[in-house]
C-alpha cells in the first residue's frame, strides 16, 4: 500500500502557480527524497499534503485516507523554519509532545536528546538554528511516527549531526516508517533515499527509484591533451543524450551502447578514457538544466 498519495495536486496563489499538477506515490516503507531549485515548490507540496495550507486541486492521501485530525497521531513534520516556541524550553516542548502524543516514547526521546547533545533546561529562542532543528526532530521521532515529512531535515546542522540525522532516516524506514524529506544536498538524498521526485517550476520532471534511474544512462568520460578536440561526430548520435565539454574534459551521458561509444571516442586520441556510472547530481542536473548551479538547489 502507498503510504503518501499525491495525484493532481495544484495549488495557486492568486496568479502565481506554486504547484502544477503533481502527482506522485511513497510505498511503506520508502525513503522518498525531494528536489529541486530555489522555489520548484516542494515546501508548498509538503504543507499542502499535510492541510497546513489549502490546495487549489487535486487528491491526497497519508495511509490510503483522506487527511484527518487523527492522521496526525502517526504523522511528524518538520518544517524549513522554526515552529517551535522560543519562550519555552526544550523540557516544556517534551511535555506538551508526551500529553500529545499516544506513542510518545520517552527513552525514545532521551536518546535523542543526548544524542543531539541538547540541554532540556535551555529556552528554544536562546539555541542556535541547528540546535531549534535538534529540537524539532527529537521531538518528531520520539513519536515513532509511520509517516515523516521533513522539510530541509539537516539545516544549520554541523556535517557530523547531518549524519546522524541521515541515520536516523534510515533506522526509521527499516523499521517500517515512510519518509518524505527535501534537502539542498543531493548526497544526502543519494544517500538515505531509494527514490526521487524532482520538482521544477511547480513540476514534477523526474519520479522513480534512484538505483533504476541511474542504470538508465552511463557516462563515457575523456580527458585530451588540449581542448582542441572535435565533438561534432556526437551531437547527432542518437545513442548519446548530450554531450558536455569542459575545457580539456568530454563527456557523453549515453543510453545504450556505451563501451562502443568508447572506443569512438579513443579514435581521438584522448589521454584517458573511462566509463562512470550516473550519479543522482548527474540525473539532477540533467533534469533541471546546468543554471540549477547558479540558482542553488533547495
Amino acid at each position: 500500500m502507498n503510504a503518501i498519495s499525491i495525484a493532481n495536486l495544484t495549488k495557486r496563489y492568486g496568479t502565481t502557480l506554486a504547484v502544477d499538477d503533481v502527482s506522485f506515490e511513497i510505498a511503506e516503507g520508502s525513503v522518498c527524497g525531494l528536489l529541486g531549485p530555489n522555489g520548484a515548490g516542494k515546501s508548498t507540496t509538503m504543507r499542502c499534503l499535510l492541510g497546513l495550507i489549502r490546495r487549489t486541486s487535486g487528491q491526497l492521501a497519508i495511509g490510503g485516507k483522506p487527511i484527518v485530525a487523527e492522521t496526525f497521531e502517526s504523522v511528524a513534520y518538520v518544517p524549513d523554519s522554526n515552529a517551535l516556541y522560543c519562550w519555552m524550553t526544550i523540557a516544556q516542548h517534551i511535555e506538551v509532545t508526551r500529553r500529545s502524543y499516544r506513542n510518545f516514547d520517552r527513552l525514545r526521546l532521551n536518546e535523542l536528546i543526548a544524542m543531539f547533545a541538547l540541554d532540556p533546561r535551555k529556552k528554544v529562542g536562546a539555541l542556535s538554528k541547528g540546535q531549534q532543528t535538534a529540537v524539532a526532530l527529537a521531538l518528531a521521532f520520539s513519536i515513532n511516527p509511520r509517516v515523516l515529512v521533513l522539510d530541509e531535515p539537516s539545516s544549520g546542522l554541523d556535517p557530523i549531526f547531518q549524519r546522524v540525522v541521515l541515520d536516523l532516516i534510515i533506522d526509521a524506514s527499516s523499521n517500517g516508517a515512510t519518509v518524505l524529506f527535501s534537502s539542498h544536498q543531493i548526497g544526502q538524498v543519494e544517500r538515505a533515499a531509494d527514490r526521487v521526485v524532482i520538482m521544477r517550476s511547480g513540476k514534477t520532471i523526474v519520479d522513480g527509484e534512484i538505483d533504476r534511474l541511474k542504470s538508465d544512462e552511463k557516462i563515457v568520460e575523456a580527458i585530451f591533451p588540449s581542448d582542441a578536440f572535435s565533438t561534432a561526430h556526437f551531437d547527432a548520435d542518437a545513442r548519446i543524450r548530450r554531450v558536455e565539454r569542459t575545457g580539456r574534459t568530454l563527456r557523453l551521458f549515453v543510453r545504450s551502447d556505451a563501451e562502443a561509444v568508447a572506443r569512438d571516442v579513443e579514435t581521438l586520441a584522448p589521454r584517458a578514457v573511462q566509463i562512470v556510472d550516473l550519479g543522482l547530481e548527474d540525473i539532477f542536473l540533467g533534469a533541471v538544466g546546468a543554471d540549477a548551479i547558479t540558482q542553488g538547489v533547495s
